[in-house]
């Protein structure tokens, strides 16, 4: 455990993935210095549990001298590329890393990579639940969050080392990796997200497709048959192509010249195709995620864990058992007829239209929060005939309504999101769904999308 003795490592940033790399530093004998620009109750204290781990701290800034003169910088997700920190860094010419980039370096498991714009989570969290299903030993960590895993370097502490580790990973993360290779990726959608971060779609793309980065000739790639168009991808990069495609009786995606397994829907049924024949899997009546998207991840995660050896079986057991994690089309509720649906996690239009496209009864719609830039047509295409009602607040309430107002009936809400679940509680009808699927960020209301999640649960049952 003395693979780093001697080197100096500079962790930027604090957090859950910042304290994860600082423990997995010191524990192959780096000399770890952590910096964040907070300075808190919360991060002295972890501040205090790593300088009793041989760690150096500092908080309320950071000495870009002394990190510049690291050998090695592992940069927290979180902190933009245009912080003065990684600015400065840029301009003396020092290059710094992700965390599960530092991480892969330790990993002694078999690799599946999640990325995508939407349905990494749960596509992570359900391939894992069918290797384990397989009996197959397994570790889930990286972006997920949510309790739900450790960062990636939490993963690579683990003793003994699972057979298979599954990691979520987002742009941020792909954007500054180096060495890290999955032996099996998976895309689950693209579009446009991050805006606010990102100069254009395209730079946010390219970071994506960092995930091939590395690929060699045996790498396999789970990807949505429309993927491929949208993702900056060559035709050259190695590796075997499965693709998957949702959309009911889709003819069999061959992935490869080799006769890549592929999943699709037919006749009822889900379907993988491996080699020159076919499996039934499961119906998809009995898969339990909602519509369409609900489909495609079960599929994105069935592929995976196919191909890291899971048998059909314990790919259906799994996904009957599975249920939606929280904030993710989350069914809250039903009272009076009404269904009250939490999809906060829907923090991008692709996401929203999605959720609306999920069901097959009216909705009522709560869409708002913090204004990400993005185009919000495809949410308009997706609202009309199907909502009975949008409630539109928070800062991007006037271009909601501006996008909406001509596909359904709509109240604009200038209070607070109290008085929103309130309006949209009093235009539901039974046999409908009130479905907040906001389409934005939250933080012009909330400290994440989490604590909006469970206001409107906690309004939806009556709690408050």
């Amino acid at each position: 455990m003395a693979a780093l003795s001697g080197q100096r490592i500079a962790i930027v940033g604090l957090g859950a993935s910042g304290r994860a790399a600082a423990r997995l530093a010191l524990g192959h004998g780096g000399e770890v210095h952590v910096s964040d620009d907070a300075d808190t109750p919360a991060l002295r204290a972890y501040a205090r549990e790593l300088e009793a781990m041989g760690a150096r701290v500092r908080l309320g800034g950071h000495d870009t001298d002394r990190i510049a003169a690291s050998e090695l910088v592992v940069a927290s997700p979180g902190i933009p590329p245009a912080s003065r920190v990684l600015s400065c860094l840029a301009r003396a010419g020092k290059r710094w890393i992700s965390e599960p980039e530092f991480a892969f370096r330790f990993f002694r498991s078999s690799l599946i990579a999640v990325t995508g714009t939407n349905g990494k989570t749960t596509t992570s969290a359900l391939a894992a639940r069918m290797l384990e299903a397989a009996g197959v030993s397994v570790g889930l960590g990286g972006n997920i969050g949510g309790g739900l895993g450790p960062p990636a370097s939490g993963l690579a502490l683990r003793v003994p080392a699972p057979e298979w580790l599954v990691v979520e990973m987002s742009s941020y993360q792909l954007g500054a990796i180096s060495r890290f290779r999955p032996d099996i990726g998976v895309v689950t959608n693209l579009a446009p997200d991050h805006l606010d971060r990102y100069p254009s779609r395209a730079a946010y793309y390219a970071d994506k497709a960092r995930l091939f980065a590395n690929a060699r000739r045996d790498s396999r790639w789970v990807l949505e048959s429309e993927v491929p168009a949208a993702l900056p991808l060559d035709d050259e990069v190695p590796g075997a192509r499965y693709l998957f495609d949702a959309e009911e009786s889709a003819r069999q995606r061959s992935g490869g010249p080799d006769g890549a397994p592929a999943a699709y829907a037919r006749g009822g049924w889900l379907m993988f195709a491996t080699g020159g024949g076919e499996e039934r899997v499961m119906p998809v009546a009995d898969v339990p995620l909602a519509g369409r998207a609900g489909l495609a991840n079960t599929m994105a995660a069935g592929l995976a864990a196919r191909l890291a050896g899971a048998g059909p079986e314990a790919i259906a057991r799994a996904a009957r058992d599975f249920r939606p994690l929280p904030h993710r089309l989350e069914r809250v509720v039903e009272r009076d007829g009404i269904l009250w649906v939490n999809d906060s996690k829907a923090t991008n239009v692709a996401a929203a239209a999605a959720a609306v496209r999920s069901f097959d009864r009216l909705i009522v719609l709560l869409a708002g929060g913090q204004d990400k830039g993005e185009d919000l047509a495809p949410l308009a295409d997706a609202v009309r005939g199907r909502v009975r009602c949008a409630i539109v607040y928070g800062d991007a309430r006037f271009r909601l309504a501006e996008a909406l107002g001509g596909t359904a009936s709509l109240v604009r809400v200038d209070a607070d999101f109290d008085a929103a679940v309130d309006a949209a509680a009093r235009r539901a009808r039974p046999g409908d769904v009130v479905l907040l699927s906001p389409a934005c960020a939250s933080f012009d209301l909330f400290s994440d999308y989490e604590a909006r999640g469970h206001r409107f649960a906690a309004l939806a049952r009556g709690e408050v």
